[in-house]
């Protein structure tokens, strides 16, 4: 439809016109011509990012997939291959060692070569990885299964970062905490089907042949979907829009090569207290987030024998509920800009969903389970794009992937140690024990974020580029000069 876009000075500051290729593309907001080198520089909407967030999201999911459909039937993999409990608990522990020495080389990398490049790697790792275990649905190739994981674990290297990054380069200063939730929606989406698929996809049965068939299906199943959207990804996604969408953007584009170091850029970060504390609750919370997810089959069969099909239930509910918390936080920052009051609220309902899984888990009603795994999963998972940008907001100017991979290592990091910990608690003193142990944790990062200083830096950069707008125009009316014209533009 031809309909028209009135002038917008609320998402980005003014959005001033651009005559030339780039107004070839679909835009979604009318702009400014800009004849003054003071009024900021121009910014404009392109309405492929939506395009762009949801490619994104479509790889990240399946690669989520593959980190959960072993361990949510992991009573099953230890049959089929006749490896220990451990073992399976590694294939999904994998995912958070791999990342933490490669995160790195492959933030720098984000930062040389761009989100294109970086995607293309991501999808082609995962395709590799997906295609490798097809050849592993055989008891006696367990190891080709895990080499298969190793590859799609590092393909998630490239990925986990990126929602913050990408939401920066293509959205304006009022979407980006909603298009960073969208990102995560992928991932978590692909997690939920990862805890919902494999469990119909593979009875347990006894029948090595048959059992060998079932898996043998659901590696194909994430192997076409792997490659189908790899062939997307090289033919549809860009690297960035040709005009940046929001000043804070405008302003980290003219910065010159020769002024950045991604060594400086680590130790500036390493530097800021604030952010180093959101790094510590933050990888408190995702840890713990990680062991639930790893060890829910192991406790669900633990009070529930023989309901692997409801524990994959119980784990789709978690995810789900997270994906609608993701999408309520993402909307509410950009309505409030509250980071840190929405961030502590919902770390300390996290807690209280915790600790009323724990304490209900044992009770023999699995539709309370469900209602209590609904709620922990609604805070606990909505928590993860809230820490993504507030990050961004703690440590701007700095590179959007280097904060976001700073805090996925710490999430890495507490996620292996709460998974192996929990699981030996769990090993001698049950569930309720182990449940504790998370608990704790989950108190002590409620805690480190209460001490958190609030110091929005892109919100302020964006807002002191709009003040200095407006106070050029005043002071152009009171001269006598006129304006800048308005263009209406229309909507292709």
């Amino acid at each position: 439809m031809g309909d028209r876009c009135a002038p917008d000075t609320t998402e980005n500051g003014p959005h001033m016109g651009v005559i030339g290729p780039a107004a070839a593309d679909p835009t979604e907001h009318s702009g400014i011509i800009n004849s003054e080198s003071d009024l900021g520089v121009t910014t404009r909407l392109y309405k492929r990012r939506w395009m762009i967030v949801f490619l994104f999201s479509s790889y990240s999911l399946i690669n989520a997939y593959q980190w959960i459909q072993y361990a949510i039937i992991s009573n099953i993999i230890m049959k089929f291959y006749k490896v220990e409990a451990f073992a399976v608990d590694w294939l999904s522990m994998v995912y958070m060692l791999t990342y933490i020495p490669f995160i790195f080389p492959v933030t720098w990398l984000l930062d040389i070569k761009g989100l294109r490049v970086t995607a293309l790697i991501a999808n082609a790792l995962n395709c590799a990885g997906t295609w490798i275990k097809v050849a592993s649905a055989k008891p006696s190739l367990f190891w080709v299964t895990m080499l298969g994981q190793f590859m799609s674990s590092f393909a998630q290297v490239f990925i986990l970062g990126m929602p913050s990054r990408l939401a920066s380069v293509w959205f304006g200063a009022n979407e980006v905490s909603t298009a960073c939730s969208i990102g995560v929606f992928g991932n978590q989406l692909g997690i939920a089907i990862g805890f919902l698929v494999p469990p119909i996809l593979v009875p347990n049965v006894d029948d090595m042949d048959e059992l060998a068939h079932h898996i043998s299906i659901m590696f194909y199943i994430s192997a076409g979907m792997a490659t189908a959207i790899l062939v997307l990804v090289v033919i549809v996604f860009q690297e960035k829009p040709e005009i940046p969408p929001s000043q804070a953007q405008a302003q980290a584009r003219n910065m010159q090569p020769d002024e950045y170091s991604y060594t400086a850029s680590i130790l500036s970060l390493l530097r800021n207290k604030p952010f180093m504390l959101l790094v510590v609750s933050y990888g408190l919370n995702v840890g713990c987030f990680y062991a639930i997810s790893t060890l829910l089959n192991r406790m669900i069969i633990e009070h529930y024998p023989g309901e692997e099909v409801n524990a994959g239930r119980i784990g789709l509910t978690i995810v789900i509920a997270g994906m609608a918390g993701s999408l309520i936080c993402g909307i509410w920052l950009d309505k409030t800009k509250t980071y840190k009051q929405t961030t502590l609220a919902v770390y300390i309902l996290s807690l209280t969903g915790m600790l009323a899984y724990t304490f209900t888990l044992n009770l023999g009603h699995l539709w309370v389970v469900f209602i209590t795994a609904g709620v922990l999963g609604f805070f606990m998972t909505g928590y993860l794009p809230l820490g993504f940008e507030y990050a961004v907001e703690l440590t701007y100017p700095e590179s959007e992937g280097t904060s976001s991979g700073l805090l996925n290592c710490s999430a890495q990091i507490f996620g292996i140690i709460f998974t192996i910990a929990q699981g030996k608690i769990m090993d001698y003193w049950g569930t309720l024990a182990g449940n504790i142990f998370l608990c704790i944790f989950l108190l002590i990062g409620t805690v480190v974020t209460g001490f958190i200083k609030s110091d929005l830096r892109r919100q302020k950069a964006n807002q002191q580029v709009e003040v200095q707008t407006v106070s050029t125009i005043t002071a152009d009316l009171e001269r006598g000069i006129s304006p800048p014209e308005i263009l209406k533009e229309v909507r292709l």
